[in-house]
């Protein structure tokens, strides 16, 4: 049976020339639909993470997606039996994912998405179509990794994203293998993985929806503990359920 609350985490990097008046149009459908949660918007694009009826959210979805630039706007969805935000917060920030690398443009280096059920094939393979080892590199905090993370994966030791870019010459040995990046729902990848294409490394994926759509489309293969979301839920086991939830 359906829980009664939907939750979603959704991204799209586009350029948004008016950040500040989206900010209003954003904030006014989702108290109209009495939606709670957390819209980060900035020149570069839009970061949400929403919860509510799941009528409500399909409307603000919907209404979002309305806007030419938001079309492509995707979600990853997750049930829980009540609300795991307090409050509606709609906010500008100079980034939608904090990475302070002035004058780096993910868009120059792009890295290709690799579905989860492709990376799910490598990891049962042991290797990727090519025949090679394949590296899995978590840019997630260090506090999140010792949540969960998938088996045998490189934890960079970061307190917060911007410290990524930092590490990258400690896995100088990783130019000449097969790096897949990942993070809860793919948009530190998005950045992470363009940031090592352009230092050269040769062959790096970003996980396609991140952990949330892998754990969707396989479940925990693979996987070890669980996910952290940050919301009141603190994380979600491999089947998407709440580790902490109002019900229970």
């Amino acid at each position: 049976m359906t829980l009664p609350i939907a939750n979603i985490a959704a991204y799209h990097f586009v350029d948004i020339d008016d950040p500040d008046a989206l900010r209003e149009q954003v904030r006014g459908w989702c108290a109209a639909a009495g939606l709670k949660g957390t819209v980060l918007l900035a020149h570069e694009g839009i970061n949400a993470f929403l919860a509510g009826p799941e009528s409500a959210v399909a409307t603000v979805l919907e209404q979002l997606r309305s806007d030419p630039r938001l079309t492509a706007l995707k979600a990853k969805w997750s049930w829980s039996a009540t609300l795991p935000f307090k409050r509606l917060w709609v906010r500008v920030k100079p980034e939608i994912v904090t990475l302070r690398r002035p004058g780096f443009d993910r868009r120059a280096s792009p890295a290709p998405q690799l579905p989860p059920e492709t990376l799910r094939r490598w990891l049962d393979a042991g290797h990727d179509d090519d025949g090679r080892e394949v590296v899995l590199l978590d840019t997630r905090n260090a506090w999140e990794v010792a949540v969960g993370s998938f088996a045998g994966a490189i934890d960079p030791g970061i307190s917060r994203f911007s410290q990524f870019a930092s590490r990258l010459d400690d896995y100088a040995d990783l130019r000449d293998r097969t790096v897949v990046t990942f993070c809860t729902g793919g948009i530190r990848c998005e950045k992470a993985a363009p940031l090592m294409k352009a230092a050269g490394f040769d062959t790096v994926y970003q996980l396609e929806g991140g952990i949330l759509r892998y754990f969707e489309v396989c479940g925990g293969a693979h996987w070890r503990g669980d996910c952290v979301v940050f919301d009141d839920r603190q994380a979600l086991r491999p089947d998407l359920s709440a580790v902490v939830d109002g019900s229970s």
